[in-house]
């Protein structure tokens, strides 16, 4: 591997090198691999033409499921979250007993495997709400029963918020289709000071539509300065958690 030891600093490739840089300096490689022809080709890549459509299927699907969830995910300061979702919908994909290996779809695998993933990996749900949380699923609606509460005694409120907001979240997607659907319920601005009363957040799944439901809690924490919502610490204290998924 060369190394560049003038002054000249080059990035990108020119004709068959690359040049990158690195920690120890700027470096350069000749382009090498195997053509890609062959690689589609040659029956000794069967394995890694296997490989590749089962990658492309589960970015496709993870894309739209991350799409579809974007009201959440832009309120969380998780900056390896779409890491994490990919990852774990290529555990759904890897579960599917229907299509034989290179062929394996993630819309056939199992959905509940992304059950209860934490959007969050600083900051879960579970340690930002201490209270009970009563959930409700029926045909027509997912249901998050909140009960009476503090916010100083019940949520773990960071530094310099003053309101915080709890939603409830449904997505819907269709992965033949490539559509995504969403609808939500929100306890609005609550200030941190002031009790809360009993009170429950549904979600209408007749707004949604698609094969594959998620459903997701969260609580965003803000400082109100005359009227105006400012995020704290660009998210990084804001929770959210899958707490119900469906498949038709």
């Amino acid at each position: 591997m060369a190394k560049q030891t003038g002054i000249i600093t080059l990035k990108g490739p020119v004709g068959r090198l690359s040049f990158y840089k690195t920690r120890d300096g700027y470096l350069a490689r000749e382009k090498g691999g195997v053509e890609k022809s062959r690689i589609m080709n040659d029956p000794r890549f069967a394995r890694t033409r296997e490989n590749i459509r089962e990658f492309t299927d589960n970015a496709n699907s993870s894309k739209l499921l991350r799409d579809a969830l974007r009201p959440v995910i832009s309120q969380i300061g998780d900056k390896r979250l779409n890491l994490r979702i990919t990852q774990s919908m290529m555990q759904v994909l890897k579960s599917d007993l229907v299509n034989v290996r290179g062929e394996r779809r993630v819309k056939e695998g199992d959905w509940n495997l992304i059950k209860d993933m934490e959007m969050n990996a600083s900051s879960s749900l579970g340690s930002t709400l201490f209270f009970e949380l009563s959930l409700n699923d029926s045909v027509a609606s997912w249901e998050v029963a909140l009960p009476a509460f503090t916010a100083k005694d019940m949520i773990a409120i960071p530094s310099g918020a003053s309101h915080y907001k709890i939603t409830a979240t449904g997505v819907g997607v269709d992965f033949d289709l490539g559509s995504r659907s969403v609808a939500s319920a929100a306890t609005g601005s609550l200030s941190i000071l002031d009790p809360v009363l009993p009170q429950t957040l549904t979600v209408d799944k007749t707004q949604l539509s698609g094969s594959h439901f998620v459903f997701v809690l969260s609580v965003e924490f803000v400082q109100m300065v005359n009227g105006v919502e400012y995020s704290i610490n660009n998210g990084a204290h804001n929770a959210a958690k899958i707490l119900g998924v469906e498949k038709v």
